[in-house]
């Protein structure tokens, strides 16, 4: 993740005492080497000290397109010489509150004069936010605590809303008639639209159809990939050639993620059949995903997968009130990097729309630790970001008629757990995530202005459960 490291100074210390320049200097390449270290990729601003400082500092991580702005205040700095071109930068903010000094003791000499920046930090993050303009933070000495890491997970926070407000997301065949859950005023979150349909016979000619030769060469990274079940040589064919043409399609708009509504695809329309295999092969690429035209999904699933790749669309669809488990499934779309064993590849009769069999992969999540997130609108064009610790239990076999998985929520009881999400307003289109840090979770919402939701139940252990209310940003859950 690419970082801009922004140092804060003041213009009179240069004046008054410059030969302290060295040694300030020296602190904020130390802190550039140590998130280096931690696997950021770090644009230092020479240090700034007043507004034209500031805003060529700014203008130059806007142009390196660095995803996170880092402020280290390595001395006092007056607020109002950085705070309103940082405040009209779309750049996410982390504030590192740390000084060169672990201790500062009784007799502290001249240590004063590279210690004192956190009053600096005060000022900055007062004005800043009266500027409308959010922050994370993390205080703490360099090298004697956490800090620097805590930094490192709030810059992947950031980073998600970096890539949230810059998504494209592509449409095909636009939406499923009377869904209503996941609507959104377009523009929302700065989030680009392109629809399949308005986008064709543009010079790069995405519905092109695919050469013989990459039909084999993809015919060949299934069967390494794959376990090949029942299907028609034809059908099989039919699917890579409208599999590629989607992929061409979506390199050629730059997308960041797509939605496929399968009752709009169809022969007619210049489809012979659904790719819902190109979107599963999609997520496990790194794209984002969702069914039935859900592009806020779509967006969110491919947001995530920023700092958690191990994410997939999926949806709750039955309850097994028997094993107290829920079952996940989807027409014909999983991450294919996320499943059990190798999916499988098969035929599927298809009744829903007007055009052929499609060959789809399918597959089991595996099982383990995971985390369900939603992207839920609510009263007043506000969102609500729900996240759910489950564990998945997959049963373990490639040869499933449709993509599966069961979760259970660790020792609560599912009656519950469905009321609370439905409560809170979750919609019935999910993302899935191993790996996921809900922490990064909660500072994401917070930097997009989102109410954050840890969906939660409790049993009482009298036969019924009830609801764990916690208060999250003004609300309770």
């Amino acid at each position: 993740m690419k970082v801009g490291l922004l140092p804060f100074y003041l213009h009179l210390y240069d004046e008054v005492a410059p030969e302290r320049r060295p040694a300030v200097q020296a602190f904020a390449d130390l802190i550039s080497r140590q998130l280096r270290r931690r696997g950021l990729i770090v644009e230092q601003a020479p240090i700034c000290r007043v507004k034209q400082e500031f805003a060529a500092a700014v203008a130059s991580f806007e142009q390196q397109q660095v995803e996170a702005l880092i402020t280290l205040h390595l001395a006092y700095s007056p607020s109002l010489e950085a705070a309103e071109v940082i405040a009209a930068s779309s750049l996410p903010v982390v504030v590192l509150d740390t000084t060169p000094d672990y201790e500062f003791p009784f007799d502290f000499g001249n240590r004063i004069m590279v210690n004192h920046g956190i009053h600096g930090v005060q000022d900055f993050c007062n004005v800043l936010l009266r500027s409308g303009k959010d922050f994370l933070i993390s205080a703490g000495h360099w090298e004697k605590s956490s800090v620097l890491d805590r930094v490192v997970r709030q810059v992947k926070a950031a980073c998600l809303v970096h890539k949230m407000c810059r998504m494209r997301v592509g449409r095909v065949g636009g939406c499923f008639a009377g869904m209503g859950d996941f609507e959104v005023p377009d523009g929302s979150f700065g989030m680009t639209v392109v629809p399949y349909e308005s986008s064709l016979r543009r010079p790069a000619e995405p519905d092109a159809e695919p050469e013989a030769e990459a039909i084999a060469a993809e015919m060949a990274a299934d069967r390494r990939q794959y376990v090949f079940g029942g299907m028609s040589p034809a059908v099989y064919e039919r699917t890579l050639r409208v599999c590629l043409k989607l992929r061409r399609w979506l390199e050629a708009e730059k997308l960041d993620a797509f939605s496929l509504c399968f009752r709009g695809i169809t022969s007619a329309g210049g489809w012979e059949t659904v790719p819902f295999l190109e979107a599963s092969k999609a997520m496990a690429r790194g794209l984002g995903y969702a069914g039935e035209g859900d592009v806020l999904t779509a967006a969110l699933v491919g947001t995530l997968m920023r700092a958690f790749p191990e994410t997939s669309f999926t949806e709750m669809f039955c309850p097994d009130w028997a094993h107290n488990r829920i079952f996940v499934s989807h027409m014909g779309e999983i991450n294919i990097g996320l499943c059990d064993q190798k999916p499988l590849l098969t035929e599927r009769k298809y009744i829903f729309s007007a055009t052929g069999n499609p060959v789809v992969a399918t597959g089991c999540f595996r099982p383990g630790p995971a985390t369900l997130v939603n992207l839920a609108p609510c009263v007043g064009g506000g969102f609500k970001l729900l996240s759910a610790p489950v564990v998945f239990d997959a049963p373990g076999t490639p040869s499933l008629a449709s993509n599966t998985g069961w979760f259970s929520v660790p020792q609560r009881d599912i009656s519950s757990f469905l009321e609370v999400y439905s409560r809170l307003g979750g919609t019935h289109h999910l993302a899935l995530c191993y790996g996921c840090d809900p922490a990064i979770l909660e500072d994401f919402a917070h930097l997009m202005g989102w109410q954050y939701h840890e969906v939660k139940v409790l049993h009482d252990g009298a036969g019924s459960s009830r609801g764990q209310h916690q208060w999250h940003h003004g609300e309770w859950s």
